[in-house]
């Protein structure tokens, strides 16, 4: 691409003297200015539909026609369309996380409203047919779980019962039992018999907070509010 150059001073000559030979315009110069130009047209771009080559380059603040949202054409997006497509991937009520970095979302993607969102919680999904996720935003559970003290009782009952056995008896009134002096087996009396029994245990426990929080891992969040 090439600047359109004059070659002939015209000025110069218009200020020369009646009759001086220089002040003649010829046609070889006429001819050079004509070239010079016609080069400099050949090697612009058209200003309707321009089709340019090799690596042009644009200078910083050049202005361009912002294209409609939605355009997955060719033509050349704008920083105000990347940032419309941003605002539109980030809606409000979009939640923001990053793993790393604390600084509001508002600075980091040049857009919106942004709160800090669930500390010390983690999300769940909405469940219509669960009365505890039905509702957006909706809170609950707790990090500490109190466990009270309690008492443990078991009771055994037993109506009573008794014991039997059967032995032979002894017609002497002392010695061992032998083969000539018993008679055939018969039936003792009962012993005594066994009533119920309640068995009870100590107090164990005490209140206190007891820790119990499920697998997790800490993420900045961000709710955008506007």
């Amino acid at each position: 691409m090439s600047n359109y150059t004059q070659s002939t001073n015209f000025a110069t000559k218009d200020a020369l003297t009646s009759g001086d030979p220089l002040k003649i315009v010829k046609g070889t110069e006429i001819n050079t200015e004509f070239v010079n130009i016609s080069v400099a047209i050949a090697t612009k771009a058209d200003l309707a539909s321009p089709t340019f080559t090799g690596t042009p380059t644009l200078p910083t603040g050049t202005i361009a026609t912002t294209q409609t949202f939605g355009n997955s054409s060719t033509l050349l997006a704008t920083t105000a369309f990347v940032q419309a497509a941003l605002a539109a991937l980030h809606p409000v009520g979009s939640i923001y996380i990053n793993a790393t970095v604390s600084t509001n979302p508002g600075t980091l993607l040049g857009f919106g409203t942004w709160t800090a969102f669930g500390a010390g919680r983690v999300m769940v999904g909405f469940d219509s047919g669960n009365a505890l996720f039905d509702t957006a935003e909706e809170t609950g559970g707790s990090a500490n779980a109190t466990l009270p003290s309690h008492t443990h009782t078991a009771t055994v009952t037993d109506p009573g019962h008794n014991h039997t056995y059967t032995a032979h008896l002894n017609t002497a009134s002392s010695g061992p039992i032998s083969l000539d002096n018993r008679l055939p087996l018969a039936t003792n009396n009962t012993s005594t018999a066994f009533t119920g029994v309640t068995v009870a245990n100590s107090t164990e426990g005490a209140s206190a907070t007891n820790a119990n929080y499920q697998p997790y891992i800490t993420v900045y969040m961000w709710k955008r509010t506007a």
